[in-house]
């Protein structure tokens, strides 16, 4: 740059406006297709929502295609906006995945071609981009895209971004390390000014920093009655040792300590268990955070043989987010295969080992629960509760609760939830029927104007977009 008569290099600034896509993919399984035909057209899979660019978004597949008039001769699928927002940009890629060793698959992308009229815009939460007829439903059926009755559908979404650059110098500042520093404090027990007695194990630390970080110890510390500068040893009896150390090096480092920080190279249970206690004494010291990261760790880690004793803790320490998706889980109809296909009296045992085949009637699932509810029937006589039509005989079901091998219905946890909060089997019941009738909606809002729909894509159909107007634009591909 040739410097300018009369003014100096100090006199010039640069500016760069910089756009790109922040990219997320998701990956959807459909098992079970054939048991999805006949849904009816417009019906459709959900995706659970996944984040992409600050977004939330979701994968549609419809059985029997969007377009009634198609008379489900095609499948659609659809990416869409789940989340709150206004025009957003975005490109998108869908894929179905060929499940054979050839690696055939089915790619529309709009991230290797040039788009002729630029990113796709959605305009609002509901705004979708797909394709009608994303594949013709016979070839699909005899495709290597479908084995043992499962699809594979890989989603990528590309938020566009745009960001600025200028020639202001700056200085790159490190992330955070204050809980670091706070977590060797601890470790070096320099300065500690009170000891913790928690059955046969010491631990000393700071009553300034146990204060400001749990009203408990505030209160305990540095409250209205007392001296807090006599209080030397607090003696706690209601935590396990290696439970008030993990909390302790939370309160230190603001983080979920790490299994072998807390009981050494040999771990005396397993990392989800720990979590459980250290819940149960987040609640018990107000600890609002910590709480709330063990809530987060165990909906992950939820499982058949943890359900129902997490249910159990969410009800005692009032978590009701935990609460729900533990109910989701024991709703789940796979979770209760097991004691209908063994016990109900059916012979054909392969039919309920085949993955196409998991599902429970919805019926079964509902006197299920409300036997669980009642107890046991007399002998002899069939249950019938209102707007239920399937009876199977009492007998029948005595031997569905007696049946050991079901990892949930018969854990410990469960058995005593039933008895010390039996209302949480009604509310069971609510979740089931919620989960089955949510299945069942079709979308209620009018998509947006910039909803993409497609040709036949088999036959190398190009994408539609429909505009405010509600005249066709054809993109090129």
């Amino acid at each position: 740059m040739e410097q300018q008569k009369g003014k100096s290099w100090e006199e010039w600034s640069w500016s760069r406006s910089v756009s790109e896509t922040v990219n997320g993919s998701h990956e959807l399984t459909i098992k079970g297709y054939s048991l999805a035909k006949g849904m009816g057209a417009g019906k459709y899979i959900t995706s659970d929502t996944f984040s992409v660019g600050g977004y939330d978004w979701a994968v549609y597949f419809y059985p029997d295609g969007k377009n009634p008039e198609d008379n489900s001769m095609y499948v659609s699928v659809f990416i869409a906006l789940a989340s709150d927002g206004t025009d957003v940009r975005a490109l998108f890629e869908l894929t179905l995945l060929d499940q054979t060793s050839k690696g055939n698959h089915k790619v529309h992308s709009h991230f290797d071609r040039p788009l002729e009229s630029g990113p796709y815009t959605l305009k609002y939460r509901g705004s979708m981009w797909g394709y009608k007829r994303f594949f013709r439903r016979t070839l699909l059926e005899t495709s290597e895209y479908l084995k043992d009755d499962c699809l594979v559908m890989h989603c990528t979404v590309g938020v566009v971004k745009t960001r600025f650059e200028g020639s202001k110098q700056g200085v790159i500042v490190p992330a955070p390390d204050m809980g670091r520093d706070f977590k060797r404090l601890f470790v070096s027990q320099v300065g500690c000014d009170i000891v913790f007695k928690v059955k046969g194990e010491s631990y000393k630390a700071h009553k300034l920093i146990l204060a400001a970080r749990s009203p408990v110890f505030r209160a305990q510390f540095f409250g209205l009655v007392g001296d807090p500068s006599c209080l030397e040893e607090v003696v706690v009896e209601d935590i396990e040792p290696f439970i008030f150390k993990a909390m302790l090096l939370f309160i230190y480092s603001d983080k979920l300590p790490d299994i072998y920080d807390v009981m050494g190279s040999t771990p005396m249970c397993s990392y989800t268990v720990m979590v459980q206690h250290l819940l149960a004494a987040a609640d018990l010291y107000n600890l609002d955070r910590l709480k709330t990261l063990c809530e987060s760790r165990l909906c992950e880690e939820i499982n058949t043989e943890n359900v129902a004793t997490t249910l159990s803790l969410a009800e005692q320490h009032h978590c009701p987010q935990l609460k729900a998706i533990c109910l989701k889980f024991i709703a789940n109809p796979t979770n209760l295969r097991g004691a209908y296909c063994c016990r109900v009296g059916y012979k054909n045992k392969k039919k309920y080992n085949n993955p196409t085949s998991r599902s429970l009637p919805r019926s079964f699932m509902i006197i299920f629960i409300r036997v669980l509810m009642l107890g046991t029937r007399e002998e002899g006589k069939e249950a019938e509760p209102h707007s239920v039509s399937l009876s199977v005989t009492a007998r029948h079901w005595q031997l569905c609760i007696s049946h050991k091998s079901h990892p949930v219905m018969h854990s410990e946890a469960f058995l005593h939830l039933k008895e010390s909060c039996p209302s949480m089997l009604l509310e069971l019941l609510e979740t089931f029927a919620s989960v089955d009738d949510n299945s069942s909606q079709t979308l209620s809002r009018k998509r947006s104007g910039s909803s993409i729909y497609g040709q036949d894509l088999a036959y190398g159909g190009a994408a539609e977009s429909i505009n405010p107007n509600g005249r066709r634009v054809r993109r090129r591909s």
